[in-house]
């Protein structure tokens, strides 16, 4: 028999048999880092950790390598008009960090400072937790506090006490609490100096601090009548959860707005400097009625009116979480409407709670858990004009949403949406694959992301196979839309936050789950450790109809590749679709191989890629295959 070529089409198909994406396609049916390019797979760039050094007690940088405290939900990369430096900011599920020139700065906002403590640390000797004394200290456990002017107590240094980056607390009662140090005491005292300073991080009771949303176990939750009355409910059985702690961060100017997700709205002036931390919005000398709690905020383009979704009602406590305001143009500290200003809100109808907000081409688009809208300036008394763009629409959280050329991508609740003028659902072969797998309780972590080198969009999420299982999971999986070949890919990474490459980063940058900053697209291993990347294609009948029994025994491969790559081919055989696949290899292929000889026997073939090794690099083209009728032994 003649060679045949066994081509596939781009992208991965999941959402049907393998043996029906072998007849309608041929399709690819499975991957791990590996994208589309030209129509054709190849294995993903590598990345490369990024060093990050910490500061001592003073603020001066140190050699010691450290990660990013707390979940990286947010980051935002500028260049300072002022000194020229570029600087990325790091919002996590605790803390708000500046990364410069190496270090992390931590500019988290305060709640308050108590200053002039006289002695208020306790030690025991043996021991690590370190008791701290202050009367109506307000924090709730799991707050952070950073000391100084601590001298040396019970064995303990005073550069350690006094760490830059401060402790998380577990509160004892309203007047103490305990953290803990790295080096144990070596002996029993209550000292610490008599100027000692704490200041207190904003924590729990300003939004910030929750890792994973919380179950809603109150009265509503779940089904009437179901249960014991009087019972508390367990958290399978709640239907409503509370919010995981995020941020929204936007530029003005040169300068960083920074919204808690549920609380208040902060500032950080660039050219201050990064020993300045961010400050509430509504302490700015002139501020006037800025919402003290808002879900989400941007920055409308072109006009330039800063934006509060689900968020305080004018001269009011109560928030309301369908409830759009908007400052003064080119004034974001001045939301009090007057004759004289642009300054107003709209409440929108469809749905219970705003999601995420992002500004598009000439207009703000505005997702609420139901429905999308489509804010526009207009000027006027009006100012901005509303329109209900979609509904059964709504953005799955606050970082699934993105804005491309003008173009609005996002991640619904069981589906994926484009904007373009007008909403559309985006079909995807690999749609229930991904919600199937997807943990829904951990849904509001999935966090988009962009790589415009290779026109791709990606969503990282918390699956069923995450290792951490149902406690505190990070995202681990990601599935991936390349706009340019409408091909969809899927595979595991874990990464919290993503962006793009922007001015003098060249190339994508991302954040892990343990607080470590990587450069992808960099090399061609995964920090070092070989990257698993492979690409299955579904079964390929011999005969038109699969009738007949044939033995491949020789395969001529077509790839792109460098002398340092091997790469692994398996020869997948079944005599019926439903029947146990034999599995024959692997063979090597290397930049020489000019054949690969096999003896695999079936009805249905097909073909497994792997590479595992350090240096592999790689792009599929064609591949061809020598086959000969056989018969039923």
């Amino acid at each position: 028999m003649p060679l045949q070529i066994l081509k596939y089409n781009p992208g991965i198909v999941k959402d049907i048999t393998e043996y029906s994406a072998g007849k309608n396609g041929p399709y690819w049916v499975d991957s791990d880092l590996v994208r589309f390019k030209n129509g054709y797979p190849e294995k993903l760039g590598g990345w490369q950790k990024d060093v990050i050094y910490g500061l001592n007690p003073s603020g001066a940088s140190t050699s010691t390598e450290i990660s990013i405290e707390g979940i990286a939900r947010r980051m935002v990369y500028w260049r300072s008009s002022t000194d020229g430096e570029d600087r990325l900011a790091i919002g996590t599920h605790n803390h708000l960090f500046i990364y410069l020139n190496g270090l992390l700065y931590d500019i988290t906002p305060l709640r308050k400072t108590s200053a002039g403590l006289s002695n208020p640390i306790a030690t025991t000797s043996g021991s690590t937790t370190v008791t701290i004394t202050d009367n109506s200290h307000g924090a709730t456990t799991g707050d952070w506090v950073v000391l100084s002017g601590t001298s040396a107590t019970g064995g303990i240094a005073a550069d350690t006490l006094n760490d830059y980056y401060g402790y998380q607390l577990t509160v004892i009662g309203a007047n103490s609490y305990s953290i803990v140090v790295p080096t144990a005491a070596t002996s029993n005292v209550s000292a610490g100096g008599g100027t000692v300073a704490i200041k207190y991080l904003i924590g729990n009771a300003a939004s910030l601090g929750a890792q994973s949303a919380v179950p809603a176990l109150g009265w509503g939750v779940s089904g009437w009548g179901e249960s014991t009355w009087g019972t508390a409910r367990v958290v399978t059985d709640a239907d409503v959860a509370l919010d995981n702690s995020s941020w929204n961060l936007s530029l003005w100017g040169e300068d960083l707005i920074a919204t808690v997700r549920g609380g208040a709205i902060y500032y950080w002036d660039t050219s201050a400097g990064v020993t300045n931390r961010a400050v509430l919005v509504s302490s700015i000398t002139g501020a006037d009625s800025v919402p003290t709690v808002a879900r989400v905020t941007t920055v409308s383009f072109p006009d330039r009116h800063f934006i509060a979704g689900g968020c305080t009602i004018y001269d009011s406590v109560e928030v309301d979480d369908m409830l759009v305001r908007w400052s003064s143009q080119e004034q974001f500290e001045k939301f009090a409407p007057t004759a004289t200003n642009t300054a107003g809100d709209q409440r929108l109808e469809v749905g219970t709670k705003i999601v995420a907000m992002i500004a598009a081409r000439e207009e703000t688009i505005i997702s609420t858990d139901e429905a999308v809208y489509g804010m526009t300036f207009v000027g006027g008394d009006f100012v901005f004009s509303f329109r209900l763009l979609a509904t059964d629409s709504g953005a799955a959280g606050l970082n699934t949403m993105i804005s491309i050329d003008g173009d609005v991508y996002w991640l619904g609740k069981r589906n994926f949406f484009k904007y373009d003028g007008i909403v559309q659902e985006l079909p995807c072969p690999v749609q229930y694959y991904v919600f199937d797998r997807m943990q829904k309780n951990f849904i509001e972590k999935t966090t988009v992301g962009h790589n415009k080198a290779f026109k791709e969009i990606t969503w990282f999420y918390v699956s069923n196979d995450n290792p951490a299982g149902t406690i505190n999971p990070e995202p681990d999986s990601y599935v991936t839309y390349n706009y340019a070949e409408n091909a969809w890919t899927v595979g595991t990474l874990d990464r919290t936050v993503w962006s793009d490459s922007f001015g003098a980063r060249k190339v994508p940058f991302a954040i892990d789950p343990y607080g470590h900053l990587y450069e992808h697209e960099t090399g061609t291993s995964a920090n070092g450790s070989a990257m698993n990347s492979y690409i299955e294609g579904s079964p390929r009948e011999i005969s038109e109809n699969g009738e007949t029994l044939y033995i491949v025994d020789q395969v001529i491969p077509d790839v792109t590749m460098t002398t340092s790559t091997s790469l692994s081919l398996y020869m997948n055989t079944r005599k019926f679709p439903n029947s146990t696949e034999t599995v024959k290899g692997p063979f090597t292929i290397t930049s020489s191989t000019e054949k690969v000889s096999t003896r695999a026997k079936g009805r249905q073939i097909s073909m497994k890629f792997e590479s595992t090794g350090l240096d592999d690099k790689w792009t599929l083209g064609d591949f061809r295959v020598n086959s000969r009728q056989d018969g039923l032994r």
